[in-house]
């Protein structure tokens, strides 16, 4: 599913327009987007969390050829599916 397929649902289940489908799911996207940028977590009942977290910095190989690649700290974004989700 990608997102216009998600405007589609929206617009059908509610009987408002593709146009009025489309800003409010780009408006919740946005919101997601922003909060997840400042390291706020967002929780969504029943289908699961997304989370930001540190990756630490280490040594990775490069499968092909075996040499040594150096992995940067940084940032990540992990989803842990909820309860209901977890049961399909």
């Amino acid at each position: 599913m990608i997102k216009v397929d998600i405007v589609n649902r929206v617009a059908e289940l509610s009987d408002v327009s593709r146009a009025k489908s489309a800003l409010a799911v780009d408006s919740i996207m946005e919101s997601m987007k922003e909060a997840l940028v400042q390291g706020r977590r967002i929780e969504l009942r029943g289908f699961g969390v997304f989370q930001v977290r540190d990756r630490k910095k280490g040594v990775g190989r490069n499968p092909k050829t075996g040499i040594e690649v150096a992995i940067t700290p940084g940032r990540t974004v992990r989803f842990k599916p909820g309860k209901d989700l977890k049961n399909i």
